[in-house]
């Protein structure tokens, strides 16, 4: 920061510039200013992109929004035609609204004699009164807002355990009072999180809901619709010039558009902070702005950030244009960086001193200065002085923090990870079964057709999921199931067939093909008070956005202190062993990632019987605890039918009806044990595909004598440890067979379980070879089989 003490008499004055007292960004044409556009650019402004726009409808100038999510006073936008959206969802086409124009001031504003006028035209271009008597400015008050915002910045410098956001265990900013939400180091992924809050508050607004238990929501919801959030607010998201090129951005981007493109609002107002460097790599000139107004469907405001009058009008106009249409815009504000990107980086490396010189004369603190000074606020020595005061407040206010605790215990840190709270959850499930009962009985009887699952006979996998999750959208209001092919089609498999029928283009419906936006339309749902149940079509394509769960889903309770949570089921279709679907990416077995991330719950259930009370637990975790679940669904077991030989049925079985849901409840990290002969010579260790497998070898092995018993772990993440050391030393001899990878795979895992667990007996490990799976019968060179269950077996009795 640049010390203003080393001119008394006067601040340095601005860069030069006929048009701006106080100055023009290096090297970038300055004009008139007119809808947020530069005058200068010789391009005509086509308005926004992507959208056809009345010339006459021009943004308001409404106050901006402080806040990430912020509340305003504008009038309610009025439907339009009875346009509707992609899901046949009516649209809301607001009319044309009045331009809002300015007031001039009644009177003429008198001039106090002395070196500076008291209405500075910069002021009153932005819409600022300035008195005509210069105010005195007050003392510092130790425990003023600024001091104490300063102190929160210090905090998190210091990781002090008093630090308001995250406690100590990131340097992040956020205020849950403020609707501040904190964001991680990840570049740009946040973004997609603010476009699915966007599209959750219009929903919101339109529907209501019923708050997920637990969410925190801006002080002044919405009583007419029961949304946790004001019926004008809109979602703030800022980023740097960087950024733009990063996919995760251009994701969010895109996924803005395409649904305002559709009819479906989003008021999000993305704020671009640039400064011309992604540390020492320069944007090119004129990239920024030329991509950032490319962006089809999303309006484009600019202003020269290091003019605090022209930042202040401009962003006043963007905020209240989002507010008034409910559609996307971005800001771009031209700005500087000073001092380089972090402590290590010396910006003389790569910046000649006459660069760094011309952004130091930017510096938005000077240009306030200036300001102060030209409108009569203060004289240049008064503003050194409360520099300086200031500076010695900061200066102790550091002495201070630095002495706070700090977390001093593993407890400590983890202790927002993942609350695991299993006796509420189990509440919560017995609470929905009475409900489903009692008083939404009609309801249910009315959504199942007059036939509710329990009475349709024995049913399959996918058939199971469906009806589970049919229910769970009975019992939650808030929920809502979304994907690619999942309203429509009812899913590639069928999993989610006619649920758009029961509940509507709202709640169920199809989203663009693009899995960093679906898991950010989730963790932006989950935020603004809903209980998304995203559902990504194959394992493989988790993977291209999988930070969305790792950086931002799993990590907002541990960066907040439980102030932010992300409820979210995430449903995933995935596994080997799908029959006539070839390559792996229909047949991925690779679930390392998930297992790595601390927090997410993964589950994977392999009967129809532990499909529907292990997704009941799934729901009732997320509206609980705020937890973020990965429901791993075997695609090769989805219809099957049999166990032992064809025609059997035994793969099949009865859904459960609401009075048994609590007595069939499933815990998280709960296991499942068969018995098969006497159960007393080996344990196999399985899960997904393996359960089936190893119950056909068990029941070979059965035929020789032999008597197994066959742990089904049900929950990846957490394992059941207590239930594997337990069935694995009552026979003191464990298979675990490993579907997935023998680098990275379960198997792994299960095995230091044992070991940390204390078991001393015989342990072996069947599992899938260290490759991708292929197409056609080479997939079974690669893959665990009943016939390499039944010969390890064999080998483990053998000793």
């Amino acid at each position: 920061m640049p010390d203003p003490r080393r001119a008394v008499e006067s601040f340095p004055a601005g860069p030069s510039d006929a048009g701006s007292a106080l100055g023009a960004p290096i090297d970038r044409p300055q004009g008139d200013r007119e809808g947020g556009r530069a005058a200068a650019d010789p391009r005509p402004d086509p308005g926004p992109r992507g959208l056809d726009r009345s010339p006459d409808e021009a943004p308001g100038v409404d106050a901006a929004a402080d806040s990430a999510v912020s509340g305003g006073d504008s009038a309610e936008p009025t439907a339009g035609g009875a346009e509707t959206t992609a899901d046949g969802v009516p649209a809301e086409r607001p009319e044309t609204p009045p331009v809002a124009v300015r007031p001039e001031p009644a009177t003429s504003p008198p001039t106090r004699s002395g070196d500076h006028p008291d209405h500075h035209p910069a002021l009153v271009e932005a819409g600022v009164a300035v008195a005509a008597a210069r105010p005195a400015l007050p003392a510092p008050d130790p425990a003023d807002a600024y001091a104490e915002a300063a102190r929160d910045v210090l905090r998190g410098m210091v990781a002090s355990a008093q630090e308001p956001i995250a406690g100590g265990r990131h340097k992040v900013f956020g205020r849950a009072d403020l609707a501040v939400i904190p964001t991680t180091s990840t570049i740009a992924s946040h973004l997609p999180r603010a476009v699915g809050m966007g599209l959750a508050l219009e929903r919101l607004r339109r529907v209501g809901s019923r708050r997920v238990p637990g969410t925190t929501a801006e002080a002044g919801g919405d009583p007419a619709t029961g949304s946790p959030w004001p019926p004008d607010a809109i979602v703030v998201c800022s980023f740097g010039d960087a950024s733009v090129n990063h996919a995760t951005a251009t994701a969010a981007f895109n996924t803005a558009g395409w649904y305002d493109h559709t009819g479906l609002r989003i008021p999000v107002l993305f704020v671009c902070e640039d400064n011309g460097l992604g540390i020492s790599v320069r944007s090119p000139t004129g990239w920024v702005a030329a991509t950032l107004r490319a962006k089809p469907g999303i309006r484009y405001f600019a202003a020269d950030g290091s003019d605090p009058a022209e930042a202040y009008r401009v962003a006043g106009e963007a905020a209240a244009w989002v507010r008034r249409h409910r559609r996307p815009a971005v800001l771009h504000l031209t700005t500087v960086r000073l001092m380089g990107h972090a402590g290590a980086d010396a910006e003389t490396a790569y910046r000649s001193p006459a660069e760094i010189a011309a952004d130091v004369a930017r510096d938005p603190l000077l240009a306030t200065a200036r300001l102060l000074v030209a409108a009569g606020y203060a004289t240049s020595e008064e503003l050194l002085a409360r520099y300086d005061e200031r500076g010695w407040q900061i200066r102790r206010i550091a002495e201070e923090v630095l002495d706070e605790p700090k977390l001093a215990s593993p407890a400590e840190v983890v202790a927002e990870l993942a609350p695991r709270r299993p006796v509420r959850i189990f509440r919560a499930v017995a609470d929905a079964a009475d409900r489903a009962a009692g008083p939404n009985a009609g309801a249910r009887a009315e959504a199942f057709g007059g036939k509710p699952p329990e009475l349709a006979g024995p049913l399959t996998l996918a058939q199971s999921i469906n009806a589970a999750l049919a229910d769970g959208m009975l019992d939650h209001p808030g929920m809502a199931v979304f994907g690619e092919d999942v309203a429509a089609k009812g899913g590639v498999y069928g999993v989610t067939k006619g649920l758009r029928d029961r509940f509507g283009g709202a709640r169920v419906f199809d989203t663009l093909l693009d899995e960093t936006s679906i898991l950010g339309l989730g963790l932006g749902a989950g935020v603004a008070g809903m209980l998304p149940v995203p559902e990504i079509q194959y394992l493989a394509y988790l993977h291209n956005a999988e930070d969305q769960l790792r950086g931002e889903a799993a990590t907002m309770r541990f960066f907040s202190r439980g102030a932010f949570r992300n409820p979210m089921v995430v449903r995933v279709a995935g596994l080997a062993y799908q029959e006539g679907f070839g390559g792996h990416f229909h047949n991925d077995n690779s679930v390392a990632v998930l297992r790595d991330v601390p927090g997410l719950v993964v589950a994977v259930p392999a009967r129809p019987d532990d499909a529907a009370p292990m997704l009941r637990t799934c729901l009732a975790a997320a509206a609980v605890d705020g937890s973020v679940c990965a429901f791993l669904e075997p695609i090769a077991l989805y219809h099957t039918r049999d166990l032992y030989a064809d025609g059997d049925g035994e793969w099949l079985a009865e859904y459960a009806p609401p009075g048994a849901w609590a007595a069939g409840h499933v815990p998280i990290g709960r296991a499942r044990v068969y018995g098969v002969g006497s159960a007393e010579d080996i344990t196999i260790i399985t899960f997904g595909n393996g359960v089936r497998m190893s119950l056909r070898a068990a029941a070979a092995l059965a035929d020789e004598g032999v008597g197994i018993r066959v742990v089904d772990l049900r929950w990846l993440a957490p394992l059941p440890v207590a239930d594997i050391v337990r069935e694995a030393s009552a026979t003191g001899r464990v298979l675990v067979v490993d579907e997935t990878r023998r680098s990275g795979g379960v198997g792994e895992g299960v095995l230091a379980a044992l070991v940390d667990g204390g078991y001393v007996g015989a342990a072996r490990r069947v599992a899938g070879l260290d490759s991708f799976v292929p197409s056609g019968p080479a997939a079974r060179q690669v893959l665990v089989s009943a016939e390499a269950i039944t010969q390890g077996a064999r080998t483990l009795l053998a000793r």
